[in-house]
């Protein structure tokens, strides 16, 4: 198959990528001209009639996302059947180059920019709440709960994790983190909407974007990183998502004063064009390229990156796996037989468990902090400085993660944030007075949780066999967005924000059965002489 590239990226359509993208950018430009306007009203723009340029936007936006999608469809999507005959990985004890570094670099800075669109909900909701009468624990007196909001972004994460899982495998790596790109440069008019509920719809499609980039981003390096440099650099990478609460909250303790929540929302823009600008340096998965028959292609970058072409194995095995493959299903079915299935229960229970942490005690902080009576900048402040403060922990755990055990990693971690909100569960409204243990204990939930969630991201892309890798970090990360979906459907059930003893507690119980858990299903993926990578069920390399 022929393709074109331009600008650095091979597309198979890139007249029709490189018009829709621009489209897409002139569609949110054409929604500025209304925020602007609402200057002097402190860009309160609810009740607001759409002008004509921000209609316009709309279906600028409608056919850039068409034509975008179009072109990073691969010529011959059937040929994706085929991939079953290539086995790539990384080699084991290949040099860290400076083409893996210049990848880390690159791919550091995209997960920041994923990470901070579902954090954005934290910071906006109080002011949304107040602007559009929602009611909040700021806001005790108003009609529908602010919790909509996050409900929406995190049912989209939720989708886009799977959708993203899967279409990682089916139309290539980078071509999901480009599209992914896309929709961040175009829900960025969440920050122009004057209607609630159109900020409910744009809110769905972020988290549809913002769901797929991690277990995508870790498929990808799965195959690209040196087996012996692989863990720590995935810890390392995922624990940005602690470094992206932190940028995010000092934007909006720097921005909001002076432009509003929607700044925030807008600031997708800029980040969504620069991720579109990185993917010059991010290379495609080789097995996807084999399986597409470009086989030059896929050749040049094993080469760049020292991925090597797993040797074969019996075709007998080979036979019996394929048929007992379509007997289980092509889905997230496989995941859960033999001899995955006790695996896949460890990651199902600690995804639930850090979800119900990041979405029911993280998202609500902010508001919580200013109902204890701390300003909305105070407030922001004091979460910067707490995820600064255990910023440290993230290289602490990559080390622990790559020289010692990735089990006992997460058992150590997981009990570390447990009992930090234990402690928030029995005097978290006590320490608005208190602020030196409130920013060493905010630090367990919000880095601690963070570092957690890419201690799992990593282990997941290495527990689970290449054909399966990105269904299988996909199961990680939207079980996680499921359990923060939980969380919010209560919250809009009972139409309140759980105070943050409440909000501990509900994180507390199921880290700790986490704890358990993955302590009598977790393996351990620390490579010893003479073994398969992936030890117990010698997954990285099947």
């Amino acid at each position: 198959m022929r393709t074109r590239p331009m600008g650095g990226i091979t597309f198979a359509h890139p007249p029709a990528f490189w018009t829709g993208f621009l489209a897409c950018v002139a569609g949110v430009a054409l929604h500025l001209p209304m925020y602007i306007g609402s200057a002097d009203m402190h860009y309160h723009m609810r009740g607001m009639a759409m002008d004509a340029p921000m209609v316009t936007g709309m279906a600028l936006i409608v056919v850039g996302l068409a034509l975008t999608t179009y072109g990073l469809l691969p010529r011959g999507l059937a040929a994706s059947r085929r991939e079953g005959a290539a086995r790539i990985r990384a080699a084991h004890d290949a040099p860290f180059r400076p083409a893996h570094i210049g990848l880390v670099l690159v791919m550091t800075t995209a997960v920041t920019i994923d990470a901070m669109k579902p954090i954005t909900l934290s910071f906006v909701a109080p002011g949304m709440g107040k602007e559009y009468g929602l009611k909040s624990a700021l806001n005790p007196g108003g009609h529908w709960p602010v919790a909509l909001l996050p409900l929406f972004g995190l049912t989209g994460t939720v989708l886009g994790s799977f959708l993203w899982g899967w279409l990682g495998d089916h139309i290539g790596r980078r071509s999901s983190i480009l599209l992914a790109g896309v929709m961040f440069v175009t829900t960025a008019v969440c920050g122009a909407m004057p209607s609630f509920w159109w900020n409910l719809a744009m809110c769905l499609m972020m988290g549809l974007a913002a769901g797929g980039m991690l277990p995508i981003t870790f498929s990808l390096l799965a195959e690209m990183i040196p087996g012996r440099h692989r863990g720590w650099v995935m810890v390392l990478i995922g624990g940005n998502l602690a470094l992206a609460y932190s940028i995010t909250s000092s934007l909006s303790s720097a921005l909001v004063p002076h432009y509003s929540w929607r700044i925030l929302w807008l600031l997708g823009m800029p980040t969504g064009v620069l991720l579109i600008a990185l993917n010059r340096w991010i290379p495609e998965s080789p097995r996807f390229l084999l399986a597409h028959g470009r086989e030059d292609e896929a050749r040049a970058i094993m080469a760049r990156y020292g991925a090597v072409e797993a040797p074969a194995a019996d075709p007998d095995t080979d036979a019996a796996e394929e048929r007992r493959e379509a007997a289980h299903g092509a889905g997230f079915t496989p995941l859960f037989r033999p001899p995955f299935a006790g695996l896949s229960i460890a990651v199902v229970v600690l995804g639930l468990g850090i979800g119900l942490v990041t979405y029911g005690f993280q998202l609500w902080i902010p508001s919580n902090l200013q109902k204890l009576g701390l300003a909305q900048k105070t407030a922001d402040a004091a979460l910067r400085d707490s995820s600064l403060l255990g910023l440290p922990l993230v290289f602490v755990a990559a080390a622990m993660y790559g020289l010692w055990s990735a089990k006992k990693t997460i058992i150590m971690l997981t009990a570390l944030v447990a009992a930090a909100l234990v402690a928030f569960s029995v005097s978290g409204e006590h320490l608005a007075h208190d602020r030196a243990w409130l920013y060493v204990l905010l630090a367990g939930p919000i880095v601690g949780t963070a570092t957690i969630a890419a201690v799992l991201a990593a282990y997941s892309s290495e527990i689970y066999p290449t054909r399966i890798r990105s269904r299988g970090s996909g199961l990680s990360a939207g079980v996680g967005k499921l359990g923060g979906v939980a969380v919010t459907v209560v919250l809009v059930a009972g139409a309140t924000v759980p105070s943050i003893n409440t909000t501990a507690l509900l994180g507390a119980v199921p880290l700790l059965l986490a704890v358990l858990v993955v302590a009598v299903f977790g393996v351990d993926t620390k490579r010893t002489a003479g073994a398969a990578e992936g030890a117990a069920v010698q997954p990285a390399d099947a």
